[in-house]
């Protein structure tokens, strides 16, 4: 297992220490710098409807909301802006505003006069995406790029005029033909639409400035956001970053969605300010934006320390690119490890007597009358069952792990499995010859540890941490058996007690979430006491895996948070679409309730239902519109039309 040199994107990854930025003021308010972390979000209402606007508005900035983002997709709302912020003001409301400008540059500059900060998207600020690949030459490259700064020059120079914050926000499905023609769908071509328009800013000296690099691909968002940090350390930069993961729906979807891209960047003291991107409200984005910031509030000083990673010549040895998804390479034991999908644990350690009913919370459905069990696509693949015996006969695809010293009495041990504690694994007289668990932290892996367990056969490592910063150990783990060559498959474990049901989800998200985006982890065991239900735990570990792309297990459904612009009633839409294809495991669908971003987000999405007008709807294949203005009452139905002609449908099962 090679390690290689890669250019750093955080000051440390095993300490948490934030990333400093510079401070860039937004009204009153300061982001970035030594500031706290910033929660914001985003009206849904019609921008011309003052009252509702306002109404909205005060919601948001009750529940906590510093930053109150507004669309201003044309110079109409961009003019109304003025009326908002005053009736806000009359209220004692003097939270700032952000413009959200997509395609309409006299809007950004009108609303850049009045109000404390503006978000322009440069892949469509000065472009209109046609999906068109076009072979540039230097020269009429450079052409495009004075085009644009032509168009974008003029706001720069009155935000600085007027003191007015920008944020140059990149969004992946809505990179312009230009970027795309010159560095393809990829975190470098994100990062350098962002730089094309910070350079023109930086050309007129404006630097109040915050950057950001969302996609509804929690893998290509968090590399994008590493390389732009890594490229601001190379060339001396140091704006702030707003997080967000886009379209990442609704419920515990969005929730867990959500945490896997902005936790594992916050986990590595990135981000000064986040918007978590729900399919609800926006007054119920915020709790969730304030769980995931709150907890770094004490991290530093919580912290326990942890041998640092090796650096040369200011780069930092590892043994995975943290650019580049590539999976840690393990060899397969049994069903474990190797192109095996990561497997899922459940813990029935510390419940009562375990009966077939208990199985139930955890995928399988044990029918009296036919004594057979029924095994849904969300059935975990081992329990631990630490002490407790098992009198009656386990579904077929199911591996049991005991304590060691309670699976040495089972007299045949078939599909059941020992758990040991470190070292105690050399010493004991009798082990399994198909699977053995050996729990670990990282001060296991003496000198001692490591050349015996190199050369055992038939183990899988239990990765387990009781540090605050639990992550970067946990990578640490992985991190000390790549410099020595050990590729056993590891389990990552993570222990939590007395949350509530959001807490916990969005937590082991962020902690599990993050290794897994590195390609680390054969395997999800979370552990909780005095939390959630089993049904929530088993639900949130597949859906950390769903969320990071590591294995699917249900339909995924990008869906945007609404805005302004949408066209439909989207909470309602994105329910009853869930409602009739939530049994299509694979699936991507994007929900999008209009153009602005819609086609390009869910450019991974097999298939698009897309606001178009007014109660129409677009319906797409891919990237390909297939059926124009629909009507929305009737195009559910389309929908699941198109997925039979292709050929995805299945009937639901009774």
């Amino acid at each position: 297992m090679s390690m290689q040199s890669y250019p750093l994107y955080s000051n440390s990854l095993t300490a948490y220490k934030r990333f400093l930025t510079r401070e860039v003021k937004c009204g009153d308010i300061g982001i970035g710098g030594n500031n706290p972390i910033r929660v914001q979000s985003m009206t849904t209402t019609d921008t011309m409807d003052t009252a509702a606007t306002v109404a909205q508005s005060i919601r948001m900035i009750e529940a906590g909301c510093e930053l109150v983002r507004i669309t201003a997709p044309s110079i109409n709302e961009a003019k109304n802006l003025e009326l908002i912020k005053k009736e806000l003001k009359a209220a004692g409301y003097n939270t700032p505003l952000i413009a959200d400008i997509h395609f309409t540059p006299n809007a950004a500059e009108w609303a850049a006069r009045i109000i404390e900060k503006v978000r322009v998207n440069p892949g469509n600020y000065a472009d209109k995406k046609k999906f068109e690949q076009i072979d540039y030459t230097d020269s009429a490259y450079e052409s495009e790029l004075e085009r644009i700064r032509q168009r974008f020059t003029p706001l720069v120079k009155i935000c600085k005029e007027y003191g007015t914050a920008m944020r140059i926000g990149t969004n992946h499905g809505s990179l312009s033909d230009r970027i795309l023609s010159r560095y393809g769908d990829t975190p470098l071509g994100m990062v350098e639409s962002a730089f094309e328009f910070l350079r023109i800013c930086e050309d007129n000296s404006y630097h109040n400035i915050v950057l950001s690099m969302k996609a509804s691909n929690t893998q290509v968002m968090v590399q994008a956001y590493r390389l732009l940090v890594q490229k601001m350390m190379e060339t001396g930069r140091n704006y702030p970053l707003h997080l967000g993961v886009t379209e990442a729906g609704d419920g515990e979807d969005g929730r867990i969605k959500s945490a896997v891209g902005i936790g594992t960047l916050l986990e590595d003291g990135l981000g000064d300010t986040i918007r978590v991107s729900l399919t609800e409200d926006p007054e119920f984005e915020i709790p969730v934006a304030k769980a995931l910031v709150d907890r770094y509030n004490t991290r530093a000083q919580e912290q326990q320390a942890i041998e640092p990673i090796r650096e040369e010549n200011n780069k930092i040895i590892l043994p995975y690119n943290p650019y580049e998804y590539e999976r840690r390479v393990s060899h397969p034991v049994l069903n474990i490890g190797g192109h095996n999908v990561p497997r899922i644990l459940a813990d029935f350690s510390e419940r009562g007597a375990i009966t077939p009913a208990s199985f139930f919370a955890v995928g399988y459905n044990y029918s009296v009358p036919l004594d057979k069990w029924n095994i849904g696509d969300m059935a975990c693949d081992y329990i631990y069952v630490g002490e407790h015996e098992l009198t009656f006969e386990i579904p077929g695809t199911l591996g049991i792990i005991h304590n060691s010293e309670q699976w040495k009495t089972i007299a045949n041990p078939v599909r059941q499995y020992p758990l040991f504690c470190g070292s105690e694994f050399f010493s004991s007289e009798k082990i399994s010859g198909d699977l053995n668990f050996i729990a670990i932290t990282y001060d296991s892996l003496s000198p001692d540890f490591i050349s015996r367990i190199r050369e055992a056969e038939h183990i899988v490592l239990i990765a387990d941490t009781f540090n605050a910063h639990a992550m970067a150990e946990i990578r640490r783990i992985f991190i000390k058996l790549a410099e020595n060559n050990i590729t056993h498959p590891v389990i990552i474990k993570r222990n939590y007690k007395d949350l509530n049901e959001q807490d916990f989800q969005l937590f082991s998200s962020t902690d599990a979430g993050a290794l897994l985006l590195d390609g680390l982890g054969d395997g999800l065991w979370i552990k909780q006491q005095n939390c959630v239900s089993p049904q929530v735990c088993n639900s949130t570990a597949f859906g950390i895996l769903q969320a990071t792309r590591t294995r699917i297990s249900k339909t995924e459904y990008i869906s945007c948070p609404s805005c302004g612009r949408t066209l439909f009633d989207l909470q309602e839409t994105t329910s009853r679409i869930r409602s009739v294809t939530d049994h299509l495991k694979g699936i991507k669908i994007g929900i999008m309730g209009c153009i602005v971003n819609g086609p390009g987000e869910m450019a991974d999405a097999d298939y698009g239902y897309v606001g178009t007008g007014t109660d129409k709807i677009s319906l797409y294949k891919g990237k390909e519109v297939v059926k124009k203005n629909v009507p929305a009452g009737n195009a559910v139905n389309e929908l699941i039309e198109l997925i039979k002609e292709h050929g995805d449908w299945i009937e639901k099962p009774a």
